[in-house]
């Protein structure tokens, strides 16, 4: 007969901490990293919808000979971009004017983000 012992294995409470602390260690290295992806995906968007709302604008301008187009003259369902969607709650200008530079501010409530011609 075997003789039944009074421990369980398992693993101790200094063992668990150990490992809690590494993971932690880990997420608060990952965490920054993730951020400053997201970021730069967001600012490559808006820099996206600034050079197809720039390339609208330079498109209404040849067809129609006026210098200035209002942003609802180009985006649409009928016009030159189909919809604007909005990356990082930003806010993008009313009006746009040939050979301006485009000024998108409030990205992400933080950034502001320029496309020049």
């Amino acid at each position: 007969m075997k003789p039944i012992s009074s421990s369980v294995p398992g693993f101790t409470l200094v063992e668990l901490m150990i490992v809690v602390t590494i993971i932690s260690l880990l997420a608060a290295m990952a965490l920054p990293a993730f951020n400053r992806i997201r970021q730069s995906a967001q600012d490559k968007a808006v820099l996206n919808n600034a050079r197809q709302l720039s390339s609208a604008a330079d498109q209404y301008f040849l067809e129609s000979g006026n210098s200035t187009v209002a942003i609802d003259d180009i985006v649409g369902p009928s016009n030159y971009v189909k919809a604007l969607n909005l990356i990082a709650h930003e806010s993008y200008p009313d009006s746009f004017t040939q050979g301006t530079t485009l000024t998108i501010s409030g990205v992400a409530g933080l950034r502001t983000i320029t496309y020049g011609p």
